[in-house]
C-alpha cells in the first residue's frame, strides 16, 4: 500500500513538472516571437547604415578621382607653358588622363561579388523606373539602373562601380555648361564681333543649318548601306541621322582659340572663329530640339510630313526667340537692379546677386520650356554690356575672376569626363562603317558650311574671308563639351548608343589631331600672327594700307541698333551715354530728368561708356550732346546747362569707335589722358566738342 502511494506521488510530480516545463516553453516562444521583428528590425538599420557609409565613401573617392585628374592637368599644363610646349592643350590632355584612369577603373579595379544579396530570378512583364517589392509584409523600393546583359551578370559589382563614376546627364546641363556658355557672352569682344556680326551669323545659322542636312543626309545613306550588309542592330530612322547632324555640328574650337589669343592671331579671323562657336551652340541645341520634336501624324511616326516640318521649324523660331528674349531680359533687370541700388557699398553681395542672376537664367529657361544654352549666351552678352558698368571696380574684377576660373574647371572636367566614359559607360555601340561614315561626313558637313557661305559673303565684303582664312576656319572645327553633353542626354536606344560612341571619336580626334596641328596650320596657309587686338589693324597700318571705313564695314542694321542704344538704352541702364534730356522728346521730360538726375548716378562716382574711342580723366570736362552740356569738376559732381551747340555724334562716335579701337570714354575729376596714335587724327568734330 505505501509502494502504491509513493508511485501515484511520482506520478503527480512528473506530470506537474511536465507542465511547467510545457508552461516556461510556451512563455519563451511566445517571447522570442514577440523580439524577434523588434531584433530583426535593428539588424536591419544596421546593415542599411553600413551601406549608406560605404556608399558615401565610395561617392567621395569617385569625386577626389576627378580632383585629382584636374590637379595633375594643371601642373601638367605649367609645365607645356613653361616649355612653350603648343602641340596639346590642356583638353586634350584632360582626356589623356581621363582615359588612363577609365583603364585602370575598368580593368585593373574588380569588387569582390557579394551573392547572398542578388536575386537572379524575378521575372515581370516590364521595366519600371521604379519597383515595389513585398518582402514579408515589408514594402521596399527600387529604382531602375539600367539593362546588363546575360555576359555580365557576374561582374555586377563591378558595373556598379562604373556606375559611380558616370555621373547623371543632368549633372551636365544644369552645372557644368552654364559657366561655359555664359562666359563664352561674359568675355565676348564686342567691337570685333559686331564688325563681322554679318558673316558670323551666317555662319552659326545658315551654316549649322546646311552642315546638319549634309551629315544627316550622309548618314542615312550610310545607315541604309549597313542595313543591306546586315550589319545594323536596331532601329535607325532618318530623323535620328538629322538628329546626329545636328549635335555634332556644334563647334568648340577651345584649343584652336587659346592658341590664336597665345599667338595675337588676326583678330578677323579670331572673331570669325569665336563668334561662330558661340552662336552655332545655340542654334545646335535648339535645333535638336526641333528634330526631336518632329511628330507627323497617323502609325507610323518617321515618315515625311510637311506640317510636322512646318512645325518642328516653328518651334525653333520660338524656342530660339524666346529663350533669347528671356536671357535678355534677365540680364536688363540685373543692370537695373545694380544701377538703382546702393549694392556697390557691399561688393560681396553685388557679386553674389550678380551670380545667381546669371545661373538662375539657365534654369528659369529650362523650367519654361526654352533652351537654358541660348538664354544664358545672351544674358552674358547683355550683362557684359550693360551690367558690367554699373558694378563696382573690385566686382568687375571678381566677376571677370569667378567665371573664368568657373569655365576652366567646368570645360576640364568634361574633357576628363569624355576620357573616362569611353571605358566606363555600359551600352557602348561601336560600328566600323557607322564610325567611317561619321568621319566623312563631319568633314564634308564642315566644308559645304565654310566654302560656299565665305563665297557669297565675300561678295558684299570689303574686307575679302581670304582662302587661307577659310581653310584655317575648315581646319579649327573642333567638337567639344557641347556635343559631348548633347549625346549622353539621352542614351536609351541602340541608335542614340551608337551615336554618343561615336560622337566620343569624333571629340578626341578633332581635339588630338586638328587642336594639335593648328600651329602647324597657321604656318602652312602663312597667316599672320603677333597682331595685337587692342590695336585694330596695326600690321595693315604699318605696311601703308588706308584705313578702313567702317560706315562701310559695319552693316547697316548694326548702326541703327548702335544709334538706339547709345542714345537710348545706355542712358537708362548705366552711368553712360549721353542725358536724356538731350534724346528723349520733350513730352518725357521729368523721366528724363528723373533718370539723369543725382539720384540716378549716386552710385557711381564717373560717368563712363565703355564702348567710346577715348579716355578723358583730367580736369574740368564738359560734353555736348544736341543742345544740353554736361560738365564734371574737380570732385567729380555732374551738372547740365540748356543750348550750348547742336547736333550729336552717335553715328560718329560709333565710326570713332569701330576705327580707333576700344578706348573708352570715362568723365572723372582727376586728369586729361588721350591715349591716340600719331596717325588718328585730332578730335575736332565741331557738333560733338569737349572742353577743358
Amino acid at each position: 500500500m505505501v509502494f502504491k502511494m509513493t508511485v501515484n506521488a511520482t506520478r503527480r510530480t512528473t506530470r506537474t513538472l511536465w507542465l511547467l516545463l510545457l508552461v516556461t516553453l510556451s512563455v519563451c516562444i511566445c517571447v522570442c516571437r514577440a523580439s524577434s521583428p523588434q531584433e530583426d528590425s535593428a539588424m536591419e538599420n544596421i546593415v542599411t547604415e553600413k551601406r549608406a557609409e560605404e556608399s558615401h565613401r565610395q561617392d567621395s573617392a569617385d569625386l577626389l578621382i576627378f580632383i585629382m585628374l584636374l590637379t595633375l592637368t594643371i601642373l601638367t599644363i605649367w609645365l607645356f607653358k613653361h616649355r612653350r610646349f603648343r602641340f596639346l592643350h590642356e583638353t586634350g590632355l584632360a582626356m589623356i588622363y581621363g582615359l588612363l584612369v577609365g583603364v585602370v577603373l575598368r580593368y585593373g579595379i574588380h569588387v569582390p561579388r557579394d551573392s547572398s544579396n542578388i536575386t537572379l530570378s524575378c521575372p515581370v512583364n516590364a521595366s519600371p523606373a521604379t519597383l515595389l517589392i513585398n518582402v514579408s509584409g515589408k514594402f521596399y523600393e527600387y529604382t531602375l539602373k539600367g539593362e546588363i546583359s546575360a555576359s555580365e551578370l557576374d561582374d555586377v559589382q563591378d558595373n556598379e562601380m562604373l556606375r559611380k563614376v558616370t555621373f547623371d546627364p543632368e549633372v551636365f546641363f544644369n552645372i557644368l555648361l552654364p559657366p561655359i556658355i555664359f562666359h563664352a557672352g561674359y568675355s565676348l569682344k564686342r567691337r570685333h564681333f559686331f564688325r563681322n556680326m554679318g558673316s558670323i551669323l551666317a555662319y552659326a545659322f545658315l551654316g549649322t543649318v546646311i552642315s546638319c542636312f549634309v551629315i544627316g543626309l550622309m548618314m542615312y545613306g550610310c545607315v541604309m548601306l549597313m542595313k543591306q550588309v546586315g550589319q545594323l542592330g536596331g532601329d535607325f530612322f532618318f530623323t535620328d541621322c538629322l538628329f546626329f547632324g545636328a549635335i555634332v555640328s556644334a563647334t568648340d574650337p577651345v584649343t584652336v582659340l587659346a592658341i590664336f589669343n597665345e599667338l595675337q592671331v588676326d583678330v578677323d579671323l579670331y572673331a570669325l572663329l569665336f563668334g561662330e562657336s558661340v552662336l552655332n551652340d545655340a542654334v545646335a541645341i535648339v535645333l535638336s530640339s526641333s528634330i526631336v520634336a518632329y511628330q507627323p501624324q497617323g502609325d507610323n511616326t518617321h515618315t515625311f510630313e510637311v506640317m510636322a516640318m512646318l512645325k518642328s521649324f516653328g518651334m525653333f523660331l520660338g524656342v530660339f526667340s524666346g529663350s533669347f528674349a528671356l536671357g535678355v531680359a534677365t540680364g536688363i533687370v540685373t543692370a537695373l537692379v545694380t544701377k538703382f541700388t546702393k549694392l556697390r557699398d557691399f561688393q560681396l553681395l553685388e557679386t553674389a546677386l550678380f551670380f545667381l542672376m546669371s545661373w538662375s537664367t539657365f534654369l528659369l529657361a529650362e523650367a519654361c520650356g526654352f533652351t537654358g544654352v541660348v538664354a544664358v549666351l545672351f544674358c552674358g552678352i547683355t550683362q557684359a554690356h550693360y551690367t558690367f558698368n554699373n558694378l563696382s571696380a573690385d566686382s568687375q574684377d571678381r566677376t571677370k575672376q569667378l567665371f573664368e576660373l568657373l569655365n576652366f574647371l567646368a570645360e576640364n572636367f568634361i574633357f576628363s569626363y569624355m576620357g573616362l566614359t569611353l571605358f566606363t559607360f555600359q551600352n557602348h555601340v561601336f560600328n566600323p562603317m557607322f564610325i567611317v561614315g561619321a568621319f566623312l561626313a563631319v568633314f564634308l558637313g564642315r566644308a559645304a558650311n565654310i566654302y560656299p557661305l565665305s563665297f557669297l559673303l565675300n561678295l558684299g565684303r570689303r574686307n575679302k574671308i581670304t582662302s587661307n582664312f577659310q581653310h584655317m576656319m575648315m581646319f579649327a572645327g573642333l567638337r567639344g563639351a557641347m556635343t559631348f553633353a548633347l549625346s549622353i542626354r539621352d542614351t536609351a536606344t541602340y541608335a542614340r548608343q551608337m551615336m554618343f560612341s561615336t560622337t566620343l571619336l569624333v571629340v578626341f580626334f578633332t581635339v588630338w589631331i586638328c587642336g594639335g596641328g593648328t600651329t602647324q596650320m597657321l604656318s602652312c596657309q602663312r597667316i599672320r600672327v603677333g597682331v595685337d587686338s587692342d590695336q585694330d589693324n596695326s600690321v595693315s597700318i604699318a605696311e601703308g594700307s588706308e584705313r578702313r571705313s567702317t560706315k562701310q564695314e559695319s552693316a547697316w542694321l548694326f548702326r541703327i541698333w548702335y544709334n538706339f542704344d547709345h542714345n537710348y538704352l545706355k542712358p537708362i541702364l548705366t552711368h553712360s551715354g549721353p542725358p536724356l534730356t538731350a534724346t528723349l522728346p520733350p513730352c518725357c521730360g521729368p523721366l528724363a530728368r528723373f533718370l539723369t538726375s543725382p539720384q540716378a548716378y549716386e552710385n557711381e562716382s564717373q560717368l563712363r561708356d565703355d564702348d567710346s574711342d577715348l579716355i578723358l580723366t583730367d580736369g574740368d570736362i564738359s560734353l555736348t550732346y544736341g543742345d544740353i552740356t554736361v560738365s564734371t569738376d574737380a570732385t567729380g559732381a555732374h551738372t547740365s546747362r540748356g543750348p550750348a551747340f547742336t547736333g550729336t555724334g552717335a553715328s560718329d562716335d560709333l565710326d570713332r569707335e569701330l576705327t580707333y579701337g576700344d578706348h573708352e570714354l570715362v568723365m572723372r575729376g582727376t586728369r586729361l589722358v588721350l591715349p591716340m596714335d600719331d596717325s588718328e587724327p585730332t578730335f575736332t568734330d565741331p557738333h560733338h566738342r569737349l572742353r577743358v
